[in-house]
């Protein structure tokens, strides 16, 4: 199966074919950023898939990261994948970020906790638990830090994610701490492939997994427009 993965929730342009027969990328291309991803996206695609020799038509399916994450972001990266999908009459799969960064330890440890963790700002972070073995402990969601930290409970975590070391410096000191703290810009794109291959098109549709409102919101109108708009 051939996969071509795209990342762009984050802090980074991401893009890779994975081909899962060999198991092995064919090409893959990462640019660290926090804005720009409209303008590299596409250059970066194209750069990729002729550097795998690859047709669009010859994709068996695309994937590409839904969130949580930079709501700019995630529209640039699914609006890609959606289109090339649609134009290559693929199907698009749509990954969460959690899972994304959760799937390169799991399996590492079958009794340390995996928590993904992305700042969400003010205070707050985006994330969920999984067992070692990846079965959910605590689905995703967005809480305040200290909630987050409550999941001590479930003993020493390997924490991952851009708010890893977030959570690594408000751990409380008196209990089990992480054994493991990976912070990452970005998901793996690698993985997203991996978990792009693996998922269900009919259950992973690529549409934005919002666990909060925009933080900007459009300017209330004018009664005078309001007014205008009715008469």
């Amino acid at each position: 199966m051939l996969i071509l993965a795209i990342d762009t929730a984050l802090d980074a342009c991401s893009v890779a074919v994975l081909d899962t027969e060999a198991a092995e990328l064919l090409a893959q291309e990462q640019l660290l950023m926090k804005r720009g991803h409209a303008e590299a996206l596409m250059p970066m695609i194209a750069r990729v898939m002729r550097s795998a020799n690859l047709a669009f038509t010859a994709l068996d399916r695309i994937a590409v990261t839904v969130g949580p994450g930079s709501f700019t972001g995630l529209r640039v990266g699914i609006s890609a994948a959606r289109g090339l999908a649609l134009a290559a009459e693929r199907p698009a799969i749509g990954l969460t970020t959690l899972s994304a960064y959760a799937a390169t330890v799991v399996g590492q440890s079958k009794s340390a906790p995996v928590i993904s963790a992305i700042d969400a700002r003010h205070d707050h972070v985006y994330f969920q638990i999984v067992a070692g073995d990846g079965s959910q402990l605590v689905r995703p969601r967005v809480a305040a830090i200290d909630e987050a930290i409550a999941a001590s409970q479930f003993g020493a975590p390997h924490l991952v994610g851009n708010a890893a070391n977030i959570l690594a410096e408000r751990w409380p000191k008196d209990g089990e701490q992480p054994v493991a703290v990976d912070a990452q810009a970005a998901p793996d794109i690698g993985w997203v492939a991996w978990l792009g291959a693996a998922a269900d098109p009919e259950t992973n549709p690529a549409r934005p997994f919002y666990l909060k409102a925009p933080d900007a919101k459009p300017a209330a109108q004018p009664p005078f427009a309001a007014q205008a708009a009715t008469s």
